[in-house]
C-alpha cells in the first residue's frame, strides 16, 4: 500500500483580470501530517509557491466558498468543467496592499487526489500524536 499521495497537474495561474498561463501544481499527502495537503507550483523549474493547507478546507471549497484569511477557495464553472479558484495572499506591497495569487485547477482531478487520500486517512480518523508533538518541542527539534 502507498503511503503517500502525489500528483502533479497543470493548472492555471490568473495574470490580470481575464489572462491566465499554465503552471504546474504538485500535490502531495502524508498520513503522518493528516490533516495538511502540501502545493507546490513551479513553472520553467522553478518553485513559485509553496502552500500547507487544510485538507478538509480543500474538500470543502469544492463545493462552496470557504477561507477569511490568507487563502480563500470556491467552486467555479468555466463551459462544461468546474474549477476550483484558489486565491492566496501573501506579503504586504509597499502601496500597502497585498500581493495576490489566484490560480485555478480543474475540480475533479483535486477530487480525485482527495479521493486517495481519503483511502489513506478517512475523514475523521485523523490521529494527532500530542505527545510526540509536545516532546518534539520541549526538546528543541
Amino acid at each position: 500500500m502507498n503511503s503517500f499521495v502525489h500528483k502533479t497537474l497543470v493548472v492555471e495561474l490568473q495574470a490580470g483580470v481575464t489572462d491566465r498561463f499554465a503552471v504546474l501544481a504538485h500535490l502531495s499527502y502524508d498520513p503522518s501530517d493528516p490533516f495538511a495537503v502540501t502545493v507546490v507550483f513551479s513553472h520553467d523549474g522553478r518553485v513559485l509557491a509553496c502552500w500547507q493547507l487544510d485538507r478538509e478546507m480543500v474538500t470543502d471549497g469544492l463545493t462552496h466558498p470557504v477561507g477569511v484569511g490568507d487563502v480563500r477557495l470556491r467552486p467555479e464553472s468555466r463551459g462544461v468543467g468546474r474549477e476550483l479558484r484558489m486565491e492566496f495572499l501573501g506579503e504586504a506591497r509597499a502601496d500597502g496592499g497585498r500581493h495576490r495569487a489566484v490560480v485555478f485547477a480543474w475540480a475533479e482531478t483535486i477530487g480525485d487526489f482527495l479521493h486517495e487520500t481519503h483511502r489513506l486517512v478517512p475523514p475523521g480518523r485523523e490521529e494527532v500524536r500530542v505527545d510526540d508533538f509536545l516532546a518534539d518541542v520541549l526538546a528543541g527539534s
